[in-house]
């Protein structure tokens, strides 16, 4: 049976994820800010001896706390760090300072947390994954989202040095990049988003991505190939178009 620990379990892609991997027989840990949805979701899934913990992702000791406890019940074979939160934050509003902040605390910092208390044990087995949850948000800035493309950037890079780091010990790391995908976190988006996918087939194809120990999955693949043309845009012409687009709400209107 494999055992998984899953960070922001509550609601969207943690919470499809783990759906998939207790109908496949997995044991899982779901992390969660919420009491009430890590039960409702523990009681909804298949299969027993699912451990939930609530916490907020950027208290490193609770966090560590909660990876200890189950990686007590047995090995653990996947690790997920995909608690991310979403803000529109604008430099020159003095107020939206501690929203960067918290929006890299959760995105960024939490993820190296998540990830720092399984690596000895999981060195010893040599055939574990640890995943990170980046985003295309991470491919250019996005104007009034810097704090979430700034975080999601860091992660990218982030799982690429510790995927070379790791290398040695056959642990993978691997990095999804989600596009637009139907969860709470998009709900209220006020721009288009092209190739909505719903959370339930990005599970399945991030899953699948997972188990092959991919380094890097862009997820759906039409996002793969508007990122890569991204990269190639010069700066310009991005900006001309980039500057009109809408802009997701900040929390300090």
């Amino acid at each position: 049976m494999n055992r998984v620990f899953i960070t922001g379990a509550s609601s969207g892609i943690g919470a499809a994820l783990a759906f998939l991997y207790a109908r496949r027989g997995a044991q899982l840990g779901l992390v969660g800010r919420r009491t009430d949805a890590l039960e409702a979701l523990r009681t909804s899934l298949p299969g027993g001896g699912h451990e939930v913990y609530e916490l907020d992702v950027r208290n490193r000791e609770a966090l560590h706390a909660a990876a200890r406890h189950f990686l007590a019940g047995g090995p653990v074979d996947v690790v997920i760090a995909s608690a991310g939160i979403s803000a529109g934050t604008l430099t020159e509003e003095l107020d939206d300072f501690d929203v960067f902040e918290a929006i890299v605390a959760t995105n960024l910092n939490a993820t190296v947390a998540t990830f720092e208390p399984f690596i000895a044990s999981m060195k010893q087995r040599g055939q574990s994954r640890l995943v990170g949850v980046a985003s295309v948000a991470a491919v250019r800035g996005l104007p009034g989202a810097g704090a979430y493309s700034a975080s999601k950037a860091a992660v990218r890079n982030y799982c690429e040095s510790l995927r070379v780091e790791l290398r040695p010990s056959g642990i993978k790391v691997v990095t999804l990049v989600p596009g637009f995908i139907r969860t709470p976190m998009t709900a209220h988006n006020p721009y288009k988003m092209p190739f909505l996918m719903p959370v339930e087939r990005f599970a399945e194809q991030a899953v699948r991505a997972i188990e092959a120990g991919v380094s890097y999955k862009v997820i759906p693949w039409q996002m793969a190939w508007v990122a890569a043309l991204l990269r190639c845009v010069p700066n310009g012409l991005y900006d001309y178009f980039a500057v009109r687009r809408k802009r997701k709400p900040r929390l300090h209107p």
